[in-house]
Parts: structure tokens; sequence; C-alpha cells
């Protein structure tokens, strides 16, 4: 088999990079918000934290989809002569697409959002006209989902790793 380390990392990385942002905003930035004063306040704090991070987020995305393209172009053959890795192979697409969809909407919704006042970052305050309310009652939902979608890549990229040792190859091939 051939080495792939630069696809390898590219994906490893910004799997990382979307997985850990994504957590610690929502453990951490949008709790923390609402410690600044008054609901505008609590607004401008997340809504900068969240502004920051998304030219970073974007570039991790970015570079995990640069590196599970060139992934699955490094295994091709083992994605068609290898029993599970075609399903192993569908399966991260879909959470892939999943996490790009929902990664893509909080950000809609976010700049729906964006500058209404809030009790935290995902927590309008009773003066938030409705629509940035419903916005934000929606990103308070979402928080979590992107952090389980991405949690659920990297034990999806585990789970394949562990299909390319000599063993598991050898029998996956001779099972197909």
């Amino acid at each position: 088999m051939a080495r792939n380390t630069l696809s390898r990392s590219l994906h490893d990385v910004g799997l990382a990079a979307w997985f850990g942002g994504t957590l610690a905003n929502a453990v951490a930035l949008n709790a923390a918000s609402a410690e600044a004063r008054g609901a505008k306040g609590s607004a401008k704090v997340a809504d900068e934290g969240w502004d920051r991070w998304t030219p970073v987020n974007a570039a991790a995305i970015g570079a995990h989809l640069v590196g599970s393209v060139g992934q699955l172009a490094g295994n091709r053959r083992r994605v068609a002569r290898q029993q599970g890795v075609a399903g192993m192979s569908a399966l991260k697409t879909l959470l892939t697409a999943a996490a790009l969809g929902v990664t893509a909407y909080s950000r809609s919704l976010g700049r729906v959002a964006h500058g209404s006042p809030a009790r935290s970052g995902t927590r309008p305050s009773k003066v938030s006209r409705k629509q940035a309310a419903a916005a934000r009652e929606q990103l308070d939902r979402l928080q979590w989902v992107v952090p389980a979608l991405t949690g659920a890549l990297v034990w999806v990229s585990s789970y394949a790793g562990e299909q390319q040792r000599p063993g598991e190859v050898a029998r996956g091939v001779a099972q197909r």
C-alpha cells in the first residue's frame, strides 16, 4: 500500500479542528457569553467569537474535504476489493454531508440572530425580535449536532484505520 501522509494529515487535522472548535464553542463560548454585561453584551461576545471562528472552521472543513478526497483516491482499490470498506466510505460520506449541512444551516441562523439581544450565545433575551429569537432557539438545539456528527466521523475514521491492518485487508479481500 502507498503512503497517503499528506491527505491523511489534512483529513485528520481538519476533522479535529472542526470537531474540537464547535465543541469548545458550544461548551464554553455560548455559555460564557452569558457573563457579559446585559443582553447586548452577551450577544456581542458570542457573535464576535463565532465570527472569529468561522474562517478557521472553513479552512478546517476545506482541509478535511481535500484530505477525504485524497484518502478515497488513495484507497480506491481497497474500496472496490475489500469487504466492508465501501460501506464504511459511504457512511463517512453521509456523515460528512450531514455535518456540512448542519454547519451551513447553523451559520445562516447565526447571521439572522447576529446583533440581537441574547441571554447567552444561543438563548435569546425577551426583547429579541421574533425572527432572531427563533434563530437563537434553533441554534441552542443545533450547537450539539455538529460536534456529534463530527465526533461520529472521528469514530468511523478510527474504524477505517483498523480496516487497513494487513490481517483485516486479507480477510476482507478473501470475503469479497
